[in-house]
């Protein structure tokens, strides 16, 4: 008996996907639930598992082929018994591997760079595959440090490279200098056209404002202990930065509106995004109901969307949507921006990096942990009194979070 292996339910929303690589080739017996292959959509990676354990016996599709839901992608046979199957018994060609690292995004992982790199892949997310490929360092090697073995990024980063020969990387332009063109990313594409839409449909506009930390930090260094020992999540800037930004929404709805047709649409529930960077490009995870979720449970939803982000494993589910997003540029050591909307939101806010500043507090100059606040907004439904007001409410809340606990 064979299983024909299919392309996965694609969301309502996504109409293909991608097959970036295989990670098994024909022949390879693999474990039930072990990554078969990588489909990538607009916004994740999604894996192709095995249905149980058995024999991998033909590929139907090459990778870097575009598939659509329900698509015949492999055939598998299972190993009755749970007896071992040989590879010696299947005659099927291999999967197809691209010629040089330009033929497919570098995130493609082939089954036929090592045997060994299939036999490790169910231990690695897309996110460490892709970090190993552009390394040149071979999972098989590795030993995880993660749970149950799984392989993280810090181990790549330790990983000695291996080496192979690479067909024409590189093309020599006039001159003797070096220009290296690589396909962009179905993720990337998708960036780069939300991005130049969001320019050429919206009216944006950014407003500054700066909010002293001094009471922010106060509390995290007070309680930040008791805090992660009572609920087993770090107390960190973005959970406050998050209830801030829902009493200032809740102050002015406009900011988390949205235009559909002649119409504005105004949500009276809070989405927020929270926009995490990859190695594969900016993606914007959503908390639902913002508005509902207790501080301990927002930062237990960002450090669970950032594990999510870093092993590959976001969802369709927690990406669409979202009615405000805030995004930190500060981590990188950003001092000020103008970020972009997110298309069909009116708002997003800009957080940067905490630097220590001198202010004049009641007649003294003062050192205080200061940080700008950059607020984009869609100028169509906000009006510039409104976007200002939204961040001197976002200001007073940060400098006296006692608001947050009165509702004032």
């Amino acid at each position: 008996m064979v299983i024909e292996v299919k392309v996965p339910r694609l969301p309502e929303s996504v109409t293909d996907a991608t097959l970036v690589t295989w990670h098994k080739a024909p022949g390879e017996t693999v474990e039930r639930d072990e990554n078969l292959a990588d489909l990538e959509t607009d916004k994740v990676v999604l894996e192709v598992p095995a249905p149980q354990r058995g024999v991998l016996r033909e590929i139907r599709i090459e990778a870097g082929s575009t598939v659509t839901s329900g698509q015949l992608l492999a055939i598998f046979e299972p190993v009755a018994g749970g007896a071992p199957a040989t590879a010696a018994a299947v005659e099927q060609p291999a999967a197809v591997a691209p010629t040089s690292p330009e033929a497919t995004p570098a995130s493609a992982v082939t089954a036929s760079t090592s045997p060994a790199v299939g036999r490790n892949a169910g231990k690695t997310g897309p996110a460490v595959r892709r970090m190993a490929a552009e390394q040149g360092v071979d999972v098989a090697t590795l030993q995880g440090s993660g749970s149950q073995g799984r392989i993280q990024k810090s181990d790549v980063v330790v990983a000695p490279p291996i080496t192979r020969p690479v067909s024409a990387p590189e093309q020599v332009t006039t001159g003797g200098r070096i220009e290296r063109r690589v396909p962009m990313t179905r993720l990337r594409a998708r960036i780069a056209e939300r991005l130049v839409t969001a320019q050429q449909t919206a009216a944006m506009l950014t407003t500054f404002n700066e909010v002293d930390l001094s009471e922010v930090l106060g509390l995290r260094s007070r309680y930040k202990d008791v805090f992660e020992k009572q609920y087993g999540a770090r107390l960190g800037f973005m959970g406050f930065f998050i209830k801030a930004a829902i009493e200032a929404l809740r102050r002015y709805p406009g900011v988390n509106a949205s235009i559909e047709g002649q119409e504005i649409v105004y949500h009276d529930y809070y989405d927020i995004g929270v926009a995490v960077s990859t190695d594969r490009g900016l993606v914007v995870p959503v908390l639902r109901d913002a508005e509902r979720l207790s501080l301990p449970a927002i930062e237990a939803a960002i450090t669970e969307f950032g594990r999510k982000a870093r092993d590959g494993a976001l969802g369709m589910d927690d990406l669409v949507g979202g009615t405000f997003t805030l995004t930190n540029g500060g981590v990188f050591g950003s001092l000020l921006s103008t970020p972009i909307i997110n298309p069909p939101q009116s708002g997003i806010l800009g957080m940067h990096k905490i630097q220590e500043r001198p202010m004049v507090v009641d007649g003294q100059i003062v050192a205080r942990p200061m940080m700008y606040l950059a607020l984009t907004y869609d100028h169509r439904i906000v009006d510039g009194r409104e976007a200002v007001q939204f961040l001197v409410a976002m200001k007073e809340t940060l400098e006296d979070p006692a608001r947050l606990l009165l509702g004032i």
